[in-house]
């Protein structure tokens, strides 16, 4: 067996594992389910009644069997993409069509991409107006779901394109060192964008009004004080018009930074608890949660352009997926198609980090707040509201949470 022919099948073998631990999770979280699902847990019986606990056992069990459905389809459409010959074809007439410069093999990537996700959207549609729909989450109009998509089409274009052509510009001008100056442009471009997103991009979609004068807003005002927490407004986003779900967070940075409220946590939650999410929000903030997670954000990005270099230089990794060598985009295609099958396994030391930062979050409102009752009941209140799973198989939150579950984070905070 000749080189490229086991990276082939090595490859095949982590899609399909990645696919079978997959599987296995899935069967593990839905068994721990049902084995809760004759009646409310103990720890439970508190914060929810027999129905509500029903519907979100119910809907967890829905989310579990598409899980399953979707999973092995997304496999299907790599393998296929991959080892069946037609991205080399379709790279082949491409380039006699267009030509090899930067901004052509750019519009490949790009079109490639787009291709691939399409075989995703029927799945997109029923999540959302079937699943969702089902149990009561769902407010969205088809004509705001095509209009979301399209925005976000355009958006790619607009900003990725002339990204994407910046990076093979870079490989074509500056040689084997090529990688660290596009880390460096990417870099940036992140730090940009969290800058201008919550300016440029976030009012494409949802409209973020001030939050009227009042008593909720003068508390919440006074906790920013009371943490030095500077933000520019308190704003309220009309999340209602796509989802019940509800959540809040802080966006941008300096004097652009913002407070965001879903108009829908609004409508659930009393002042008091409204306070404490806040002050969770702002302890991430005030731990400097963001900055590490940026950090850690750059160095995994600078790995992975590190192994992307590497390999767009050994032929054999060209052979193996039936490309010719000479151009680096085939090998950022096939990076960005099979680098998830390796990154899958590292996730729950990725989740384990956050749920740390969680934590931390956590005990942070609790001192803002003069105690963990009204965040504890805030958690509670959000978990009901959004028919979380409260019994999750711990190996599949392990893979799946960036969060721990209800019970982890009162047993903390206790």
């Amino acid at each position: 067996m000749n080189l490229p022919t086991l990276i082939a099948l090595l490859a095949a073998v982590l899609v399909l594992a990645r696919w079978g631990m997959e599987l296995w999770l899935g069967w593990l979280n839905e068994r721990h389910v049902r084995s809760h699902a004759g009646e409310v847990p103990a720890a439970f019986k508190d914060m929810i009644d027999d129905a509500t606990y029903a519907k979100s056992v119910h809907y967890t069990l829905d989310r579990i069997r598409l899980g399953r459905v979707t999973d092995s389809y997304d496999t299907v459409i790599l393998l296929a993409a991959v080892f069946s010959g037609v991205l080399p074809w379709a790279f082949d007439l491409f380039v006699r069509w267009r030509g090899d410069s930067a901004w052509s093999l750019a519009a490949f990537l790009l079109l490639a991409g787009a291709a691939l996700s399409l075989t995703g959207v029927p799945f997109a549609w029923y999540e959302q107006f079937k699943l969702e729909e089902r149990h009561g989450f769902n407010t969205m109009t088809l004509r705001l779901w095509l209009t979301d998509r399209l925005k976000a089409v355009v958006l790619a274009v607009a900003l990725g394109y002339p990204l994407l052509v910046l990076v093979l510009y870079l490989v074509r001008r500056t040689g084997p060192t090529w990688w660290l100056w596009a880390w460096g442009i990417l870099l940036a471009f992140q730090l940009l964008m969290l800058v201008l997103a919550p300016v440029l991009i976030l009012p494409l979609f949802n409209k973020f009004t001030p939050l009227p004068p009042g008593p909720l807003r003068d508390r919440l005002l006074a906790l920013a004080a009371r943490t030095r927490f500077r933000a520019q407004s308190i704003q309220v986003m009309d999340g209602s018009k796509r989802s019940r779900h509800s959540n809040a967070f802080f966006t941008g940075f300096g004097r652009f930074r913002k407070i965001v409220l879903f108009d829908t946590l609004l409508q659930q939650l009393t002042e008091p608890e409204l306070e404490a999410v806040l002050a969770h929000e702002i302890g991430h903030y005030r731990l400097k949660h963001i900055p590490k997670m940026l950090l850690a954000s750059a160095s995994a990005l600078f790995a992975a352009l590190g192994v992307l270099a590497w390999l767009a230089q050994q032929e054999w990794f060209y052979h193996a997926f039936g490309f010719l060598p000479g151009t680096i985009e085939p090998a950022i295609l096939l990076f960005g198609l099979l680098s998830g099958a390796v990154t899958f396994w590292f996730s729950p030391l990725a989740h384990l980090w956050s749920r740390r930062f969680e934590y931390q979050a956590d005990a942070f409102a609790a001192s803002a707040v003069n105690g963990p009752p009204a965040l504890i009941s805030a958690l509670r209140k959000l978990n009901e509201k959004n028919l979380s799973n409260l019994t999750p198989h711990p190996l599949y939150s392990g893979f799946y949470y960036s969060h721990p579950t209800l019970i982890e984070r009162e047993q903390a905070l206790a």
